[in-house]
């Protein structure tokens, strides 16, 4: 059941949600969010820190997947009336990304949580273009104290 009303695209309250400050932001809309599962989007601009020759680069889909677990966490906070912790990836693994976007292309990475004990949190997610799944993961991030 998705507990958000509906999709958060303003972006004073996503700065809000995440850590995250210019030039590292990389997401930029709240598509769904539960107990379980986030989903997070973000259109590719071409002033990007990650855009090399047209084309969004791995490191940038990483850490967009890791921002949309950070979505997760911070709305969680939020509608509880807290402040969300900042955090940090702790591990990626099992990493596969089959193609690249390019400039102006729309990703959503659906994050699902696998596990929480304590402060780190273990996830699997896949960010799509298209409909098309492009990056499949696993990570771990944990929340600064």
């Amino acid at each position: 059941m998705n507990l958000l009303e509906q999709k958060i695209t303003d972006q004073s309250l996503i700065q809000k949600l995440i850590p995250q400050r210019e030039p590292m932001i990389m997401v930029d809309t709240l598509l769904y969010y539960n107990k379980t599962k986030v989903i997070g989007g973000l259109t590719i601009k071409n002033s990007n820190m990650f855009v090399q020759d047209g084309a969004f680069s791995e490191p940038g889909i990483i850490e967009h997947m890791a921002q949309t677990v950070a979505l997760h966490t911070g709305y969680s906070f939020y509608i509880n009336n807290l402040v969300a912790p900042e955090g940090y990836i702790g591990a990626i693994k099992s990493v596969t990304i089959t193609k690249l976007p390019k400039v102006n292309d729309k990703l959503e990475t659906e994050v699902e949580i696998l596990q929480k004990i304590f402060e780190v949190t273990l996830v699997k997610g896949k960010t799509r273009l298209n409909n098309e799944v492009i990056m499949i993961a696993n990570m771990k991030t944990v929340e600064k104290k």
